[in-house]
């Protein structure tokens, strides 16, 4: 997962003949853009092509009961027919510059981890908010190797974007849970928007073409998308402690949530329909952990980062300078992890979990912490409150989606019983949060007492600050407001203790890395812009081949294998215009560069840099990547832009919008 600014220096030359040069890069970087995931513009109008699955949280957000756009699929034929989005926002990676220096220099002799860490969080907010105001661009200051560089990102933003087609969601999710990490694969996973810019469609010099050679097995394919986390630097004690305490707590409490959103989906349609895209993403959370849980618990993975680790730790330990400056960071990262066990439960509940994902309490904490963050200067605040990150904040804050009591009461529901269930019952604070009652009687007092539905309500109750926030009589705004102290005390001592402390010790075993194999290391994801590569490639399965690409053919043939199966309907169009497709068309295909997610949307392009594919999923062993990549068998999954083009030309009536994307 290499940066653009820093690319592979020989491999891309020495395996493939292939070597991207400056201008290459900068084309590829300003036609991508970041969507919560990833996405690219693949016309000079604006037009972004991305997953179905990317977009669905505002296809959800724009449905109702009369009109489901997520299970039906939408199409505007015209510019006047494509339907705004409530709160999406849209950055295109403008430039980059390393702020290494600027941002050590922060930290003097003497600091303890803590006042290390919060001397670099002030610089970062001082440099992003000097950024700002001299570009105009949304800048971030992000950490790379997990402390050992530091770089500034700058973005052009938008934020006026506009739905124009999406499939039907059993075409984009054809196979359902069943299939997803598998392979092969036939899913249309696609969907399509467009920015706009002064009340007309964004025109942009930088997007991407439709491949000019066709893909074919063995060719070369890269990509170009925002992968959300690895943790391939981890130290092998730090991925103990993820073995041990970290992934078992995520998948207890998604399993537990899978259950609970199942129960609730099957009382009526209309819950089935506003929980729809809450329990896909818990479904695909939880499969994922399962895989990443897979692979802390391979011996044989986890004697090759105990051998990477035992080399470095040796070569640094074989002369006295080095052990002197970098030694003690593996033990210092341990104990962290030793001091975190102590508190990383109710941590866990409540800086994140007491909620249940709840809309409402999310807006109550923000509105109450705001309060507290925003008199001060910007880098004093909590960072999510800098004065760079407030356009973005209030998007969501302000936003006019849809939020549904029935949902919001069992989401806090479920938060409220997690409290009890991970803290106990007796404890004062859980007493506290129950104000006496039952945690579901306790969810539909604060869900129906809230007024915070009300966009006029919140913008009334951020303007008044701390004054309005201490006479709020709203349940919700008493809820987050007694919880504050303590989620915000164990939140201080999590940066002191625990954060700081492994910031200063990843950035020393960064260094020796640097030391030892210079800049050919890539750091881990941390949901910026990335490249990487790898052949078209099928895989064996049991002494038998699996081809690298999928076809319509294929996909009819899976629906009348697994026929009344769920995930496996097909559409009627589908069924009724089966004889209009060219059923020999490649649907999806597999290759073997390096993704992960918020890969999801990422362009897939040959070496003209054409658009061939588009990233949407990984296979089951690929779930190892997390901790370790190889592509002995792990694949990286794409929709083949020819499909795409079939399926909007004969399926969807959707020409004009197929021309425009090749440019016809």
């Amino acid at each position: 997962m290499w940066l653009l600014e820093a690319p592979p220096p020989p491999a891309l030359q020495e395996r493939y003949g292939f070597s991207p040069g400056p201008d290459w890069l900068d084309h590829l970087q300003k036609s991508c853009v970041r969507i919560g995931a990833s996405g690219s513009f693949v016309s000079p109008h604006g037009l972004i092509l991305t997953n179905h699955h990317v977009g669905a949280g505002q296809l959800q957000k724009m449905s109702t009961s009369e009109r489901n756009y997520l299970k039906d699929g939408f199409y505007a034929p015209s510019l006047k027919d494509e339907i705004p989005c409530p709160d999406m926002e849209v950055m295109v990676l403008w430039s980059t510059e390393d702020v290494t220096k600027r941002i050590e220099g922060a930290v003097t002799t003497g600091m303890t981890p803590g006042e290390d860490e919060k001397a670099r969080r002030k610089a970062m907010t001082e440099i992003e908010d000097a950024s700002e105001k001299a570009t105009g661009l949304k800048s971030q200051v992000v950490k790379l190797y997990r402390g050992a560089r530091y770089h500034l990102y700058r973005y052009r933003r938008y934020t006026d974007v506009r739905l124009v087609m999406a499939p039907e969601e059993e075409t984009a999710f054809f196979g359902g849970d069943t299939d997803n990490f598998e392979y092969p694969r036939y899913d249309l996973d696609i969907c399509l928007f467009r920015v706009y810019e002064n009340g007309h469609p964004l025109e942009v010099e930088h997007y991407l073409k439709v491949g000019r050679d066709e893909a074919h097995e063995g060719d070369l394919a890269l990509v170009f998308g925002h992968p959300g986390r690895t943790n391939r630097l981890c130290t092998v004690d730090h991925l103990r402690f993820q073995r041990d305490i970290e992934i078992p707590t995520n998948l207890a409490w998604l399993w537990r949530r899978e259950v609970q959103l199942t129960t609730f989906m099957a009382r009526n349609d209309e819950n089935a329909r506003i929980a729809d895209r809450e329990f896909f993403g818990v479904q695909n959370s939880r499969k994922s952990r399962v895989g990443y849980m897979a692979s802390l618990q391979d011996p044989e993975i986890a004697r090759t980062e105990l051998d990477l680790e035992t080399k470095l730790r040796a070569w640094v330990a074989a002369d006295p300078a080095r052990q002197a400056a970098w030694g003690d960071a593996w033990d210092a990262i341990a104990s962290a992890d030793s001091t975190y066990r102590g508190f990383y439960w109710r941590h866990q509940v409540l800086d994140g979990r007491v909620g249940g994902g709840s809309a409402l309490f999310g807006i109550a904490r923000n509105l109450v912490r705001m309060a507290a963050e925003l008199p001060k200067p910007s880098k004093d605040r909590l960072r999510e409150y800098r004065d760079t990150n407030l356009e973005s904040l209030e998007l969501d804050l302000y936003s006019p989606a849809p939020i549904y009591p029935t949902l919001e009461t069992d989401r806090i529901a479920s938060g409220l019983s997690y409290a009890i269930e991970t803290l106990g019952g007796d404890d004062p604070l859980v007493q506290a949060m129950l104000a006496g009652k039952a945690p579901r009687a306790r969810a539909e007092e604060l869900v129906h007492g809230s007024k915070l539905a009300d966009i006029a309500v919140r913008k009334a109750l951020a303007a008044g600050g701390t004054a309005a926030i201490a006479a709020s009589g709203d349940p919700m705004i008493r809820l987050a407001a007694a919880i504050d102290p303590e989620a915000r005390a164990l939140r201080q001592r999590y940066e002191d203790t625990v954060d700081g402390v492994q910031t200063d010790a990843y950035a020393k075993i960064g260094a020796a890395n640097f030391a030892l194999h210079g800049e050919e290391i890539y750091p881990d994801a941390t949901g910026t812009l990335r490249m990487a590569f790898g052949p078209i490639r099928g895989l064996e399965e049991d002494g038998h081949p699996i081809p690298a690409f999928t076809t319509f053919a294929g996909m009819y043939e899976r629906a009348a294998e697994r026929k009344g199966k769920l995930g496996f309907e097909l559409p009627p169009r589908w069924v009724e215009r089966k004889d209009r497709l060219h059923l020999d068309t490649p649907l999806n295909f597999i290759f073997t560069a390096d993704i992960i997610g918020g890969n999801s949307g990422s362009p897939v392009v040959d070496r003209h840099g054409d658009l061939i594919g588009l990233i949407f999923d990984g296979n089951i062993e690929s779930l190892a990547w997390d901790v370790a990549y190889s592509d002995t068998r792990g694949r990286a999954v794409a929709v083949d832009i020819r499909g795409i083009l079939e399926a909007l030309r004969v399926m969807y009536d959707a020409k004009p919008l197929a021309d425009e994307i090749e440019g016809r």
